[in-house]
């Protein structure tokens, strides 16, 4: 069995087939999907999806990509921290790519969802892009290894990412890798131990080959594990199995769940 580990399908163009997602889940052997909030407004949806679903968990956290919305504070991310479906914190980080100038907003909002997790005992879902030196930094600042947590949609340097992990971070890793361009990326999963390893699709963004240009789901992760198999040239049973191992131990409450 593989777990999603990150996917929007309270997006509307998932969201409005919902049962079919839910049935390519089943066909392909996907147990579970952690479904990632993006801004506040949508958490109430997220939870009802969670409610109906057993196997669907949820995360509360504010993108750092969005400006002029509803601003988190420590008080109401924990508030929805202590619905029992709800398993991490996150997704939060920092983005410089898609966002420039005075960004001291970003950076204030991220050090929030981390004083968050460690206040619920929550792990942290972290965005990263364009901004490794002050992400690691701002990690290590607010104490995020007492939280621990997961790079999402790893497309950083293996330097990044082994100083992540010393801080007790998984690396995930998504349909990315299977693009034709990301050969950099690939020597990084190379070098990654399976141990610290996690999968998603970030759907219903990024769809892995042979899916390009195709709506992505979480059914498609077993393409993500499939070239990671292929890379670690161990068999993708052993991929499934440890990478869903590392998803429960890290997101442990979904254990009691």
């Amino acid at each position: 069995m593989y777990i999603d580990s990150h996917c929007h399908i309270n997006f509307p163009e998932l969201h409005e087939k919902i049962h079919n997602v839910l049935s390519n889940m089943k066909e392909n052997k996907i147990s579970h999907a952690l479904c990632v909030s993006v801004t506040l407004d949508k958490v109430e949806e997220i939870l009802k999806l969670t409610k109906q679903y057993s196997n669907i968990y949820a995360s509360v956290g504010v993108h750092p990509d969005y400006e002029d919305i509803t601003e988190p504070d420590i008080d109401i991310l924990f508030k929805y921290s202590q619905d029992k479906k709800v398993v991490a914190i996150g997704e939060t980080g920092l983005d410089y790519f898609r966002l420039k100038g005075d960004l001291s907003w970003q950076k204030e909002r991220f050090r929030t969802h981390i004083r968050a997790a460690i206040k619920s005992k929550l792990p942290l879902i972290i965005h990263t892009r364009n901004a490794r030196e002050d992400t690691i930094k701002i990690m290590k600042e607010e104490d995020a290894k007492s939280a621990t947590g997961v790079m999402h949609c790893f497309t950083e340097s293996y330097e990044m990412a082994r100083k992540a992990i010393d801080l007790g971070f998984y690396i995930s890793f998504s349909g990315i890798i299977t693009f034709k361009n990301a050969d950099d990326l690939r020597d990084t999963v190379k070098k990654i131990p399976i141990e610290n390893i996690l999968i998603e699709t970030d759907s219903p963004y990024l769809s892995p080959v042979p899916k390009r240009g195709k709506l992505n789901e979480p059914s498609n992760v077993i393409y993500v594990a499939e070239k990671i198999a292929e890379l670690k040239n161990m068999p993708i049973e052993k991929v499934a199995e440890i990478t869903t191992k590392n998803f429960f131990n890290l997101f442990n409450k979904c254990k009691t769940v």
